[in-house]
């Protein structure tokens, strides 16, 4: 993991994956799917959706349809009570 990579995940950027399903001009009855995966800000996504943005610009493939994960791996910690005592000698 890069420095940006942590920095942008204190930040409260998390992991987001989109499958990308799409036609190309060539096989157009041929639905095929493509893996992004970048730091992002979930519910609005702006990373992605300036992917997406530069997809239908640049790319000579209409999409289908897009298929989102995202999880933050840097959070508060999670701790839970235990009840008992475990003796060691």
């Amino acid at each position: 993991m890069s420095d940006s990579a942590l920095a942008r995940q204190l930040r409260g950027y998390g992991l987001t994956t989109a499958e990308i399903h799409y036609y190309r001009p060539d096989h157009p009855s041929l639905l095929q799917l493509f893996v992004w995966q970048e730091y992002d800000l979930a519910p609005d996504f702006p990373v992605l959706f300036d992917f997406l943005d530069h997809w239908r610009r640049e790319i000579e493939a209409a999409l289908h349809s897009v298929r989102i994960a995202h999880e933050r791996l840097v959070r508060p910690a999670e701790w839970r009570a235990v009840d008992g005592v475990i003796a060691i000698q």
